[in-house]
């Protein structure tokens, strides 16, 4: 397979949690064209399932779609940062809740045409009740829901939000197995 070739590349803004980068790249077929990249680390999603095979939740409003998201607990890895270390404390933060044991289900680029992030997926379970340690600008409502009826929220149009939906997907084809 063939790779397109990068004749210039421009940083055309630098932000808190992401960047703008702007390619010029020549294709395999000898076409010029732009990629507009963002360029965003690597984050971590987790489903904490409780021994009552409840999910946590979290509902909070979204501001790039204007509306409330449920998700599933998840967040950006600091810098280098290990999966694994990150997923224990965005757990902790959004949720309070802490995890006894974790598995990893799986990981994905969620928009490879324009962005870099990839994300890590966790099962966590022997869940324990603490205090969240919400971010200043973070509004967060927890919902505890089976998880059959959190698979059917996929399939109503009630939970819309990509990894969530491969997180909660990917859960059910472990306990299944």
């Amino acid at each position: 397979m063939s790779f397109e070739t990068v004749l210039a590349s421009e940083r055309v803004y630098e932000g808190r949690i992401l960047n703008l980068r702007v390619d010029e790249i020549r294709t395999p077929t000898g076409v010029e064209a732009l990629r507009e990249i963002v360029e965003n680390g690597s984050a971590v999603a987790m489903v904490a399932l409780d021994d009552q095979q409840r999910v946590v939740l979290v509902r909070q409003y979204r501001h790039a779609v204007r509306g409330v998201v449920i998700e599933v607990p998840a967040g950006k890895l600091d810098g280098d940062e290990d999966p694994l270390a990150g997923a224990r404390r965005e757990l902790r933060e959004e949720t309070g809740f802490r995890a006894g044991h974790f598995v990893q289900l799986g990981s994905f680029y969620p928009a490879p045409a324009w962005s870099t992030e990839f994300v890590y997926l966790y099962l966590a379970t022997e869940l324990v009740a603490g205090p969240t340690h919400l971010e200043a600008d973070e509004a967060i409502e927890l919902l505890h829901v089976p998880l059959t009826e959190a698979l059917e929220m996929i399939h109503s149009g009630a939970i819309t939000d990509g990894k969530t939906m491969a997180a909660l997907l990917l859960t059910q084809q472990r306990l299944n197995s």
